[in-house]
This record gives structure tokens, sequence and C-alpha cells, in this order.
């Protein structure tokens, strides 16, 4: 069955609170995740979103189309440029945890990436967009810690 995942991410200030928004459909079955955070950026939660929809499925080889409105994910992806961050150990990019553990479960899927116009009246995209700005206002927000440690780590030098 082929699965189809639009994502989307949000951050009020960027760094700021941010959040983000998945909706899986298969077949008759939909599925919604949000989930927000108190301190990141907008590009960690377009690719959060990303994972958060992938960690999802069930199934390993699943057969995967991603519709996210992030050319920075996208071009990542679709472009080969990750491959070759990660040959070299990710060195002077930014969220490499979040790459790591990004390719960590595209590769038990047949994923495309597919980018779209944000904000261009496609329904699934608005639900997205709302659910990851909705997830951001919300109180006692999770902390983003591989963006709040890195943070840290770069204050001390």
């Amino acid at each position: 069955m082929k699965i189809t995942v639009y994502t989307d991410g949000a951050s009020r200030g960027n760094p700021g609170p941010g959040g983000y928004g998945v909706v899986l459909l298969a077949g008759k079955y939909r599925k919604e995740l949000s989930e927000g955070f108190r301190l990141t950026t907008n590009n960690r939660m377009e690719l959060l979103a990303v994972i958060a929809g992938l960690e999802a499925l069930k199934n390993e080889g699943s057969d995967v189309t991603v519709y996210s409105d992030s050319s920075y994910v996208v071009d990542a992806v679709e472009k080969k440029w990750v491959f070759s961050w990660e040959k070299k150990s990710f060195k002077n990019k930014k969220n490499p945890d979040l790459w790591k553990r990004f390719l960590k479960i595209y590769r038990k899927h047949k994923v495309k990436l597919v980018w779209i116009k944000g904000h261009a009246n496609i329904p699934e995209n608005e639900r997205c967009d709302f659910l990851a700005v909705e997830a951001s206002k919300k109180e006692n927000l999770k902390i983003d810690e591989g963006y709040e440690n890195m943070q840290k780590s770069n204050e001390l030098f």
C-alpha cells in the first residue's frame, strides 16, 4: 500500500518556540501527529516532521511519498547532499543529530520527497501548518535536546 505523508514545521521566532505537524494517509486510513518544543528553529521542525512521519510507519519497506514545503529538507535528500554530508560526518553542517536520525529511518523505507509550495491552499499542507503552529503554542513544551545542547556547547568555546 502506498503511503502519503504531508509535513510542516514552524517556529515563532527563529530560534523560538516551535512545532511540527504531520498527516499520514494510506488508503482509508489517516493519522495526524504534532509536537511542540520550547526553543528550536524552523529547519529543525521541518526535518523533525519528516522524521516523525517516517517513524510512525509500522512496516519496513513501505512505499512512501513525503510532501514538504521545506526546500532545505527536500533538496538535501533529493539532490543527495545529505549523503555527502554523512560521509564527512556532518562537519560544519547544522542539525547533525536530526540528519543522522533521518537517515536511519529513511533507509528502512522506499521514500520520495516532493517539494510543494507552502500556503498554496493544499489542504493537507495547510492542516500540517495549523498543527505545527498550534503545537508551538502549547504549555509545557518539550525540550529540543539536540538544539539546546548544541547551543550550550557553542557557548563554551
